[in-house]
């Protein structure tokens, strides 16, 4: 989930430090280059002709990336539902006071089109997909370039995707975008920013049996919704200090039986607050679900809540892992 760093004020700063969101905030610079850029997007080579000037992004991880690297200006709209929390105190505010919000509904070919958009930054189920017919293939048909989100790369078994860490995902977007538009000196401070406050969290972490195990419910009643391994929670939970029930699903969103919850007894469950069904219902409902009565987590009242674009590739997972972190140095497991 940077834009209009209003001029003047911010052109002697070199860091605007926002300790409540855990991140930083730096000018934002000028873009340079014209082109061909050839980068790895998913494990294949996509060559850009000209550096994009009129970026439709879709969803609110994906938009934040954008304005983390201070790339409003080439950027002709976001898409991204309104449930997805409160955007006023955020580091990235002035991008969307800037940017414009395109749709609330879901990211479509035409949508895209009519915003005159050189390249779309989407993910697989984050906007791309073949059932609503916006694919990097069908967008290159009518002249409109790429890029897919590193976290949503498919990986080759059926649609499961995920090719490598979450964190390194993010890494890897930001470098990519960085060099694509020129701003590789913010790619990598901001990286650089990111590993120094996920490694003073990991420094502090529970180690070996006081690691509590944490199970991610995204949604869902009959079958969780959950995190598998190259999901972003997988790397928040394992750096905040817990260990991942779900590691062993090599997908980054799906689902799971409940049997498999219950099996592996989760010392905390952490809730995605999104959508709907409100964190209060979700935790209400996982506190009241008879079959996981005499789960660790549901006997000693052991629910933590994430916002959405926390647990998605973003740049506040850093901020994320600080957040669970403090939670789970006070857990004792069992």
């Amino acid at each position: 989930m940077i834009p209009a760093l209003r001029h003047a004020a911010l052109a002697t700063a070199l860091t605007l430090s926002l300790t409540a969101c855990g991140a930083h905030v730096a000018p934002t610079p000028e873009a340079k280059g014209s082109g061909p850029v050839t980068l790895t997007n998913c494990g294949r080579q996509v060559t850009y002709d000209k550096v994009p000037e009129r970026v439709v992004t879709n969803d609110v991880g994906i938009t934040e990336i954008m304005f983390a690297l201070g790339l409003e200006d080439r950027m002709a709209g976001f898409v991204m539902p309104d449930d997805k929390g409160d955007l006023d105190g955020v580091p990235w505010k002035a991008g969307y006071d800037k940017v414009t919000w395109l749709s609330k509904d879901r990211i479509t070919k035409e949508i895209v089109l009519d915003a005159r958009a050189d390249m779309v930054f989407a993910g697989w189920n984050y906007g791309f997909g073949e059932d609503n017919g916006l694919t990097p293939e069908a967008l290159r048909t009518s002249g409109i370039s790429s890029y897919v989100l590193t976290e949503s790369c498919r990986n080759g078994r059926d649609k499961a995707r995920g090719i490598m860490p979450p964190l390194e995902a993010l890494y890897t977007d930001l470098t990519n975008l960085g060099k694509l538009f020129g701003v590789e000196e913010r790619a990598r401070q901001l990286i650089a920013d990111f590993r120094g406050q996920v490694g003073a969290v990991e420094a502090k972490a529970p180690k070996g049996a006081d690691r509590p195990t944490v199970f991610l419910y995204d949604s869902g009643e009959d079958k969780p919704f959950t995190s598998g391994r190259f999901a972003a929670p997988d790397d928040i939970i394992t750096k905040a200090g817990g260990d991942h029930v779900m590691n062993d699903l090599k997908d980054s969103w799906t689902t799971v039986g409940w049997e498999t919850v219950v099996q592996r007894d989760p010392d905390v469950i952490v809730v995605n607050d999104y959508g709907d069904t409100t964190a209060a219902q979700k935790k209400n409902f996982l506190l009241t679900y008879p079959p996981l009565a005499q789960v660790s987590a549901i006997r000693h009242r052991r629910i933590v809540v994430l916002d959405y674009v926390d647990l998605v590739e973003s740049p506040r997972n850093a901020a994320a892992i600080a957040s669970l972190g403090a939670y789970l140095r006070s857990v004792t497991p069992r």
